[in-house]
């Protein structure tokens, strides 16, 4: 099977070019293409296939455990470099069919992506997250130990925001997949730990539902971006940093939550080869 690896400030991906829509991988196939011992190694494994409903291309995306993702930021701008290099558009704005609806996503210069992440959603049934409430932005979560407010909301999968004071010393790795699979969450979550470091500029760490700890996350960039400037009165745009690279978030929505976030960054073709399943 032909693949090529691109990677998005870090966050990487095994793409696949699918335009017969007639490839299916197995979870255990997944989990092997993305192994970084005895696979390829990526977050995740993209098949690109034809789109529906008014979208030229339709990103199947599966997390690194093999896992349904529903929508993923960085991936979708790897997914327009990838698909215009693969000859399946010749665009430079290319509507793509994802599980979370049909994104548009415009590629700008030589490796830049602008992705309109749609409207963030914040009722909490639709999250999903179990909280009373118009909202979850305020949410408390009991674990056995301690209780943690964490800010809830979708960007067409589930983020649970968490601002700390550094996010160096934040426990990513210990804290997030406890909160990850928390019962309070139905269908898992992201988990940020974010900080505000100025009006335009804020840093974050994700552990991401499916992958672990990884360098990126775009839906993650996103939720940080619409939490910081709800709750902490943050500029837009703002620049997301985050441990692979930053990212570029603009949301108006601080007085119409049902505007769109837009998400601007890079995407890269490290290397393409033949892999056997």
């Amino acid at each position: 099977m032909r693949f090529a690896k691109y990677e998005g400030i870090g966050n990487d991906f095994v793409m696949i070019a699918d335009p017969a829509d007639e490839l299916r991988l197995s979870t255990e196939q997944v989990r092997r293409l993305c192994d970084r011992r005895f696979g390829i190694g990526a977050d995740g494994v993209i098949r690109v296939a034809p789109g529906s409903d008014g979208a030229e291309l339709f990103m199947d995306y599966v997390n690194s455990d093999g896992s349904i993702g529903e929508m993923c930021g960085n991936g979708i701008r790897c997914l327009a470099l990838f698909a215009r290099a693969e000859g399946m558009t010749g665009e430079d704005v290319i509507r793509v069919g994802t599980r979370a609806g049909v994104k548009t996503v415009s590629i700008i210069d030589g490796d830049g992506v602008r992705v309109d992440m749609g409207a963030p959603i914040f009722a909490p049934a639709e999250v999903p997250v179990e909280w009373d409430g118009t909202d979850a932005l305020h949410a408390k979560i009991e674990l056995e130990t301690e209780v943690v407010e964490a800010a809830v909301l979708s960007m067409g999968n589930p983020h649970a925001v968490l601002f700390v004071d550094d996010t160096q010393t934040a426990p990513v790795a210990t804290l997030g997949p406890v909160i990850e699979r928390h019962h309070v969450f139905p269908n898992g979550t992201n988990v940020e730990f974010a900080t505000v470091e100025s009006n335009d500029r804020v840093r974050m760490r994700v552990w991401e539902r499916g992958a672990g700890e990884t360098l990126a996350c775009g839906t993650g960039a996103a939720a940080v971006a619409v939490a910081s400037r709800l709750l902490h009165g943050v500029s837009s745009p703002v620049t997301v940093a985050l441990p692979g690279g930053d990212l570029v978030v603009e949301w108006g929505g601080r007085d119409d939550r049902e505007a769109s976030v837009f998400m601007t960054g890079p995407a890269r073709r490290v290397f393409d080869g033949d892999v056997s399943l």
